[in-house]
């Protein structure tokens, strides 16, 4: 890659003000900023060139001290369910992965916000290759711009954001908000603050500086155990933020910001769908308004886990619901291309 292209700065990482900025500094008038992202994130353009309402001089002015440009597609697999994955090529070469998720009602894109993680949960492919760095704002914020183009092609407008892709969001927080306040904002992608979901392995200190932020999103803790044990099997990061403090930052962040938080919870047979789990449940979420996404546990080489039968697993949602704990089990998506909950990875094996 060219190393000027590389010293550039992407303006995908400049918020409407820094873009108002840039060109009071250039003297152009500051109306501008709002058809530059109006080309960018409403018309989907791939180039300053493309922005024909700009003059030549401030066009040309852009392509000096910027760069717009796509990602490389290094790879696009489509499931039998209509769910398609793919792997972008980054300026640096580096890969990440991110999935289109149509369903009758809603169009989702699942987005990563690292290159690999740190994490190394013990069932989920992301942290299996390391981690390497941070996604830029600008990163983020283009795989969006893809699978935005890859919806409206099928006559299907993206409605709503996950971040569950790869790497922990909370782990690089100044480049996640940054990037949620694009999205969010009128002038850009303008999707509601509460149609994004950010998902968290639990880094607690992160959880209540994102509640003080001011923006509605919806928060979703991946949990995966049922107490501190049973997590620390699991979840490196228990021992570090245990799974107690973890609850009891939830119900502060509940009592703060009166926002539901949601519960993922990986269904994996003999070891997080038993007795011993719906018991413990049931005393730690005791005052909790939630709900809980049970997640059958999808297939990873490096893992021996197995999947519960279909009625252990209907068995422990039930018995959730009769402790006064909404439980729904989520349909896995893209499992014959590898795209479902834990198989993502930073690159191709």
């Amino acid at each position: 890659m060219n190393n000027q292209l590389q010293q550039k700065e992407d303006i995908r990482n400049l918020s409407y003000e820094e873009v108002v900025q840039y060109l009071n500094k250039i003297q152009e008038k500051s109306f501008r900023a709002t058809q530059i992202f109006e080309w960018i994130y409403q018309k989907n353009v791939w180039s300053f060139e493309q922005m024909k309402n700009l003059s030549k001089d401030l066009r040309e002015r852009l392509m000096q001290d910027f760069i717009l440009r796509p990602f490389e597609i290094a790879k696009k697999e489509i499931s039998q369910d209509g769910t398609t994955k793919f792997l972008f090529e980054l300026i640096d070469q580096e890969q990440v992965e991110s999935v289109l998720i149509p369903t009758a009602s809603r169009t989702t894109v699942c987005v990563s916000t690292q290159v690999g993680c740190k994490f190394g949960c013990k069932f989920c492919a992301s942290g299996i290759g390391g981690w390497n760095r941070n996604l830029t704002t600008a990163e983020i914020v283009t795989q969006i711009m893809h699978v935005k183009d890859e919806a409206q092609k099928h006559a299907q407008p993206l409605s709503h954001i996950v971040f569950m892709g790869i790497g922990e969001p909370l782990d690089n927080y100044d480049n996640l908000v940054k990037a949620i306040r694009i999205i969010n904002d009128k002038k850009a992608i303008n999707i509601g603050a509460r149609r994004i979901t950010v998902s968290t392995c639990g880094v607690i200190p992160k959880i209540l500086q994102l509640g003080q932020e001011g923006i509605q999103i919806e928060l979703a803790i991946s949990l995966h155990g049922y107490d501190n044990e049973s997590r620390n099997v699991l979840m490196p990061v228990n021992k570090k933020y245990p799974f107690s403090d973890l609850i009891e930052a939830c119900k502060q962040y509940q009592k703060n910001y009166r926002r539901q938080i949601t519960f993922e919870y990986i269904l994996i047979k003999d070891i997080t769908c038993s007795t011993k789990a719906l018991t413990s449940l049931k005393k730690s979420f005791k005052g909790l308004i939630c709900k809980m996404n049970l997640i059958p546990y999808n297939p990873v080489s490096e893992f021996d886990h197995k999947t519960p039968t279909r009625q252990e697993m209907y068995q422990f949602r039930d018995q959730l619901k009769d402790f006064g704990i909404h439980a729904t089990i989520r349909a896995p998506r893209g499992k014959d291309i590898n795209s479902a909950c834990g198989q993502l990875r930073r690159s191709i094996k």
